[in-house]
């Protein structure tokens, strides 16, 4: 596996790789890496013959008030893990690299609507931060394809758009959330919780989940299914930012008649912000 820094050594790689024929699957990250991120990398290997993985923690995705300075930056111990999941190369750029004309000069690619909600309201700014950085991302590694996890849908849900708007030649694919053996969904962000809200963070899953067999059995009351979930969730010890049942395809308030749903939320638990989503197939 090797590991490369700049624009010229990251080239010099992948011509290598076209000049032989071989498809490149780009996995972006953020580092400090768990189960999950490498359940792409796995993912990725079935898609093409190379496999690359971006660590970058990208600035422009953070709001003022978030976690850039404190993100974990563990490089030695995620190439470490990297040997043995799959990747052939590790794409570590410095600021320079990604934002060549600085930050406050730096083009910045938009996605309106599907970006005006959930994650994208609380967090305003994020969503332009994160498109624009993996479009950067595709420009530097022109891959044949893209690898992003479920657990953040609304942020592959937007990349599939911002793909598809500007005609990028890159095949988006979504792997599933990996779990813990209680359920909770596996986070980088996870590390910030202590020991007793550890024990109360599987309730976001558990009430989704039960939220998903409602669906199934033909419920579709859908405002109050949310409320009452909100409600639950409360009560367990969560700060709820988001509860919402909604189409699976582009996020849009579902009519009783929809066949695909997607039941997402987002809830603080102390210093830790909890994403979650399952997939409804009606």
């Amino acid at each position: 596996m090797i590991v490369v820094h700049s624009k010229k050594e990251l080239d010099e790689q992948l011509d290598d790789w076209r000049q032989h024929d071989e498809h490149i699957a780009l996995v972006p990250t953020m580092g400090n890496l768990h189960a999950g991120h490498l359940s792409l990398v796995s993912l990725a290997r079935e898609h093409a013959e190379r496999v690359v993985v971006s660590i970058f923690v990208n600035p422009t995705q953070f709001g003022e008030a978030e976690d850039f300075d404190q993100y974990p930056r563990t490089l030695e111990r995620d190439t470490r893990r990297l040997k043995t999941s799959g990747a052939d190369l590790i794409f570590v750029p410095d600021i320079e690299t990604m934002y060549p004309f600085g930050l406050k000069d730096a083009t910045t690619i938009s996605v309106p609507r599907i970006t005006e909600n959930f994650c994208g309201a609380n967090r305003p700014g994020h969503f332009d931060g994160v498109t624009s950085v993996v479009a950067r991302l595709f420009a530097l590694v022109q891959p044949d394809s893209a690898i992003f996890g479920q657990k953040d849908y609304q942020q592959q849900l937007v990349i599939r758009h911002m793909s598809l708007d500007l005609g990028l030649p890159v095949s988006i694919i979504t792997g599933e959330t990996v779990r813990e053996d209680d359920g909770l969904a596996m986070s980088s962000r996870n590390q910030y919780l202590s020991e007793e809200e550890r024990a109360i963070a599987p309730l976001l899953y558990d009430v989704i989940s039960s939220v998903g067999s409602e669906l199934q059995n033909g419920r579709r009351d859908f405002e109050k299914i949310e409320v009452e979930s909100m409600t639950k969730l409360t009560e367990g010890g969560f700060e709820v930012d988001y509860f919402s049942i909604r189409r699976a395809q582009n996020l849009e308030i579902p009519d009783r008649d929809c066949d695909e749903l997607v039941v997402l939320a987002a809830a603080q638990l102390g210093k830790a912000r909890l994403i979650d989503n399952i997939i409804v197939t009606i």
